[in-house]
């Protein structure tokens, strides 16, 4: 095996890792988030999207006639996996939150579906499914989520006990 083949070796096993990683931690960080924590497991996820999104790059820089499409989905995948956190780290919309996470990883699962099944199903099925799945959480998101504020913001109308020390809103009530 020369070089530039071990170099892929090691490029693709970091991007497969990291994928599995990513798609374990996705639907415990939202399932905790759900219950009010999940903060460390929502750090994790970040840190596995951004892995794979690393050694996606790297992969299009060792076959970028093959690979180039790879790029643009990857940045998109990266930009609504962190724009997702920041707006829940930024007291916004849970509503965005979830929409932007939700979509990060219909990403991870539809490019785990293409490089499984290699189908125009595997392309269209994760989008559909996952577009119903988000909205839902998401509509979901507005009435349970509890946001809470930065340190020093304005604080809202209701404390959850679970973080009394920290003011907090809860996002989508009718009057609040």
């Amino acid at each position: 095996m020369g070089g530039a083949d071990t170099v892929h070796v090691v490029v693709l096993t970091g991007h497969i890792s990291a994928g599995v990683a990513a798609l374990g931690l996705g639907p415990l960080a939202f399932l905790a988030a759900r219950r009010g924590g999940g903060a460390r497991l929502g750090h994790l996820y970040q840190v596995a999207v951004a892995a794979l999104i690393t050694t996606a790059i790297g992969l299009v820089a060792l076959a970028p006639a093959r690979l180039w499409w790879l790029l643009p989905i990857a940045v998109a995948t990266e930009g609504a996996a962190v724009g997702g956190w920041w707006v829940w780290h930024r007291s916004g919309p849970a509503t965005w939150a979830v929409r932007l996470q939700g979509g990060s990883y219909v990403s991870l699962i539809t490019a785990l579906l293409v490089v499984s099944w290699g189908t125009v199903l595997a392309w269209v099925a994760p989008a559909v499914l996952g577009l119903v799945l988000v909205e839902s959480a998401a509509s979901r998101a507005g009435l349970r989520f509890v946001i809470p504020h930065p340190r020093g913001a304005p604080t809202g109308t209701h404390t959850d006990p679970a973080t009394a020390s920290r003011p907090v809103t809860t996002v989508g009530q009718p009057g609040r």
